[in-house]
């Protein structure tokens, strides 16, 4: 039995990767313990895993919470500068008590979401084992792929590269503040700096919950990455109770803005309006942003509600307008579901752009939505066969990926052995 220890983001679409990976590591007879702020407790302790909080001063229950429901407001640049400050405000007190907690709970390896880039050089102090887990999109770099917080198109041209250049350099600015604590934290404790992100991640073994046909062309992965397919299920997640009588039997267009971005309400307006005139039902899902009172009466008579039980709904649904956050893409591909992405910030814009370039959807960047264009791109989504048959391409790519048990698969064989697992060529 190995001790594993979980580091992670205390929300939702993170904890929804984490927790799962945790479960099953509990299955196979290992000791799981997440450590976090505390509102990842009752999530973890309902998943039946251990809980160790950090951060208690800084961050009362709820504070986390409050913060998030903050960076929901906001779009665009705006909100990846406050998310930058969310995650360095974050590693200050990650850096400052993780290590000391998690020596003192007999940790032996960890599993570290690749958004944190302080997780590398809290397992280096302490000289643990660490597998990297991608719980968002790919943000492993090289010039041929865009970066993460853009719309843009792959190519693999040559003025194309040198527009990824620049876009990386706009991301090393913005990103400035958590790299200079992290390098000063590192030279503090006499392990080495390197100007390259790629060393933040793992050399044993790097982990993503997409399938590769959801990715950009790859060249220069490390072989010790390997995409594994999504690692959603029903594990910690509230039971959400849905009017299930009140579907009709229509085409059903699923509508979620995630539990973050989601309090743009004039989206869900948008959204309405937009489906309409179509002979079709549409399910809106605020995510806890708002009371669906606030919203009662909106264009269509669709159907809102607080929080809806997404992977019951997807085995449903024909479309998807989503945020195109990395969980509820891959569970709508898991169903086979197309999608039209509205992304408002982050690592969104990146997700949408390969919901496009894989054809299993549309995307219309936030600022540039009208309820003109978005009755366009469902019409075209629901009329066009190619994006249902990609999505059930994609569908077919999942199944075959492995998911969390191949996942912990590798994970096992890193730690047992302490040597890189390579993926076959």
């Amino acid at each position: 039995m190995t001790h594993y220890g979980l580091i992670c983001p205390a929300s939702t679409g993170h904890l929804n990767t984490m927790l799962p990976l945790g479960k099953e590591l509990q299955q196979r007879g290992h000791r799981v313990t997440l450590f976090g702020f505390l509102e990842a407790e009752a999530r973890t302790l309902a998943t039946g895993l251990e809980y160790c909080a950090i951060g208690q001063a800084e961050y009362a229950l709820g504070a986390y919470t409050e913060a998030l429901a903050k960076l929901g407001q906001l779009s665009g640049r705006a909100a990846l500068q406050y998310t930058v400050t969310l995650l360095r405000d974050r590693a200050v007190t990650m850096l400052r008590e993780a290590p000391a907690v998690i020596k003192s709970a007999g940790v032996e390896a960890l599993l570290i979401d690749q958004v944190l880039g302080e997780g590398a050089a809290i397992a280096d102090v302490l000289g643990l084992p660490y597998i990297t887990v991608c719980s968002a999109v790919v943000l492993n770099r090289e010039d041929s792929v865009p970066p993460f917080m853009t719309n843009w198109d792959y190519n693999p041209a040559w003025w194309a590269k040198l527009r990824n250049k620049a876009g990386y350099q706009l991301l090393d600015r913005i990103a400035k503040p958590i790299t200079e604590l992290i390098d000063e934290y590192r030279r503090d404790h006499n392990l080495a700096t390197d100007s390259n992100p790629n060393k933040r991640y793992s050399s044993l073994a790097q982990i993503s919950q997409q399938p590769a046909e959801l990715e950009f062309p790859r060249q220069n992965l490390p072989q010790c990455f390997h995409f594994t397919g999504p690692y959603h299920s029903s594990v910690g997640r509230d039971a959400a109770d849905f009017p299930f009588e009140k579907l009709t039997g229509q085409t059903l267009i699923y509508a979620s803005m995630g539990t973050i971005q989601n309090r743009l309400l004039e989206v869900f307006n948008t959204i309405a309006e937009a489906c309409k005139d179509f002979d079709a039902q549409l399910v809106i899902s605020l995510g806890g942003s708002a009371s669906p009172e606030v919203l009662q009466g909106l264009p269509g008579n669709p159907l809102v509600v607080g929080y809806a039980p997404q992977l019951e709904l997807l085995q449903k649904a024909n479309l998807t307008i989503t945020h195109a956050g990395m969980n509820t893409t891959l569970e709508c591909l898991t169903n086979g579901v197309p999608m039209v992405a509205i992304p408002v910030t982050n690592d969104q814009p990146g997700i949408a752009a390969r919901i496009a370039w894989s054809g299993c959807g549309e995307a219309i960047p936030l600022k540039k939505v009208t309820v003109s264009k978005l009755r366009n791109a469902v019409q075209k989504v629901l009329t066009n066969d190619s994006y249902k048959n990609n999505a059930l391409r994609l569908q077919a790519a999942i199944k075959q990926a492995g998911g969390v048990s191949r996942a912990i698969d590798i994970v096992e064989q890193a730690v047992n052995t302490g040597k890189p697992v390579l993926r076959e060529i």
